[in-house]
């Protein structure tokens, strides 16, 4: 099959040059589109650097498809078939559901890496279906099912690759043929990491332990991990590893989200210059919007990203407030961010199972309405294949930052969520909004106070991740004030189903 041809720039080619170089070594021809068996005597990590625009993404597709066209096995991780030693596989990874869905809405099969590192265990009777879906093993036979079911679910495998979505066409739900997860025993091939930014020290060590080749992709500027020392994982290969893109493709031009964005690299640049730069690029375009006050409906589905702790809590107290929200309940509609998972060691089964869905810590979720079991809530988990859930939970309602939270519900052990109307830039990275509204007197405040991170001034690297975090418009808030919200929360605009899992509160 002939692949459509693609213009890369002078840098993507280099580093296409130089990855191909890498993955023929390790017995990937993308050249030829041949596949040699995997040798365990190379293992090599390279890093894709470039600011947003800079066509990382075109890059790793391109790269993800030129592999699949060698006969490469892509893993993902709703199911992996019994693997022959002689073949190829690939890995798509990003640390956040968020992020794996963005990277899934451009066409590239990602997951997350806590889905690769926990493997689904299927029922042995419709493990069968997709071992038939993935070509393993002729039309089966199964109970319970018929022709036309496993017709629908052939139908559907062969539009989208998900055995969970080809599953689910023909009747069946997750509790039905999986009945648990495993850790991942046997190494990987090769894994292309997104947002590596994100990474710690201590993660890049197990994708390396993991993968015997490993392309990282990431922004050198967004804003390092809290435990970095103002450092990237990449910033520690060897300067041969580190590949760079620095050109702004044609479908980033133009764009005037993201020329304020690259404004930023301006040394000379000060905060006030800047939102000159913001209100000139709202008066030409749309695209970028100067306002007065901080729209609450789209907190519901998009936070305001700030800098400061206290902010948010001011801005999730205004936002409940304005909807009424009761001080000892929540209203379903309400956007929360999971905190963690509070579960002694005898319960890991429980979270990995968790995990594996979707609901790690930093997931942004919906609260659809209290479950059956007293401490149990519905959620909507944005970012998840199948995003509908019921858990145990412990919900944290803050309020002031020297004060402990008011907690309405609470389940024994489970699942702890935040509200999630409002959230620091921080934690916002890897994820995207169609709308992003950034809260510019915190980031007026970072000025002031004069700070640098990696020597650049902090608030430059605060602005430049808020904004790359739009998608289409951009809110530049400059005023410390609260819209009423024009229509009441609800949940209508979320997909609906089953709630495939359910975490017991205690055994």
């Amino acid at each position: 099959m002939t692949r459509a041809l693609v213009t890369f720039s002078d840098d993507q080619a280099e580093a296409w040059d130089r990855i191909a170089a890498v993955l023929s070594q390790a017995g990937v021809d993308l050249a030829e589109a041949t596949c040699q068996p995997v040798s365990e005597e190379r293992r090599a990590t390279l890093a894709v650097m470039g600011k947003a625009g800079s066509g990382k993404t075109m890059l790793l597709a391109e790269l993800t498809s030129a592999l699949l066209q060698a006969g490469v096995d892509l893993i993902s991780g709703d199911y992996e078939g019994r693997r022959k030693r002689e073949r190829r596989s690939l890995a798509v990874l990003a640390p956040t559901n968020k992020a794996a869905s963005v990277l899934r809405a451009r066409g590239v099969a990602a997951t997350t890496i806590h889905r690769i590192l926990y493997t689904p265990v299927y029922d042995p009777e419709y493990e069968r279906i997709a071992e038939w879906l993935t070509g393993t093993i002729t039309r089966p036979t199964i109970e319970g099912l018929t022709d036309t079911a496993l017709d629908r679910a052939h139908a559907f495998y062969a539009q989208v690759k998900s055995i969970p979505g080809a599953m689910a066409a023909a009747g069946l739900r997750g509790a039905d043929f999986i009945t648990g997860w495993k850790r991942r025993e046997d190494p990987l091939d090769i894994g292309f990491i997104d947002e590596s930014s994100m990474l710690d020290a201590r993660q890049l060590e197990d994708l390396q332990e993991l993968f015997s080749t490993l392309i990282l992709f990431g922004d050198p500027a967004q804003l390092a991990p809290v435990n970095q020392s103002a450092g990237m994982v990449f910033d520690s290969l060897p300067a041969p590893a580190k590949l760079s893109l620095n050109r702004i493709h044609r479908q980033a031009q133009d764009n005037p989200i993201l020329d304020l964005a690259h404004s930023l690299a301006d040394p000379d640049l000060g905060f006030e210059d800047f939102e000159t730069r913001v209100a000139e690029a709202a008066r030409q375009d749309e695209r970028v919007q100067l306002a007065e006050r901080v729209d609450s409906d789209l907190m519901a589905r998009s936070p305001v990203l700030v800098w400061r702790n206290a902010t948010r809590l001011r801005l999730i107290t205004a936002f409940r407030r304005a909807h009424d929200a009761p001080e000892t309940a929540l209203l379903p509609g309400e956007p929360l961010i999971c905190d963690g998972l509070e579960l002694p060691l005898k319960h890991r089964k429980k979270r990995i199972d968790l995990e594996a869905r979707g609901l790690i810590k930093g997931a942004q979720v919906v609260y659809l309405g209290a479950g059956r079991k007293p401490g149990f809530s519905r959620l909507h988990i944005f970012g998840a294949e199948e995003p509908q859930i019921s858990v145990a939970s412990i919900i944290k309602i803050e309020t002031d930052p020297d004060e402990e939270p008011f907690i309405p519900y609470a389940a024994n052990m489970g699942a702890a969520f935040v509200h999630g109307a409002a959230v620091t830039i921080h934690k916002a990275q890897g994820s995207q909004w169609p709308d992003v509204q950034v809260f510019a007197p915190d980031l007026f405040a970072a000025a002031r106070a004069g700070r640098s991170e990696g020597g650049i001034a902090l608030w430059k690297r605060l602005a430049y991740v808020a904004i790359t975090r739009a998608e289409h418009r951009l809110h530049w808030v400059i005023r410390n004030r609260l819209a009423r919200p024009r229509s009441p929360l609800g949940t209508e605009d979320l997909a609906t189903g089953p709630a495939p899992i359910v975490l017991a509160a205690q055994d």
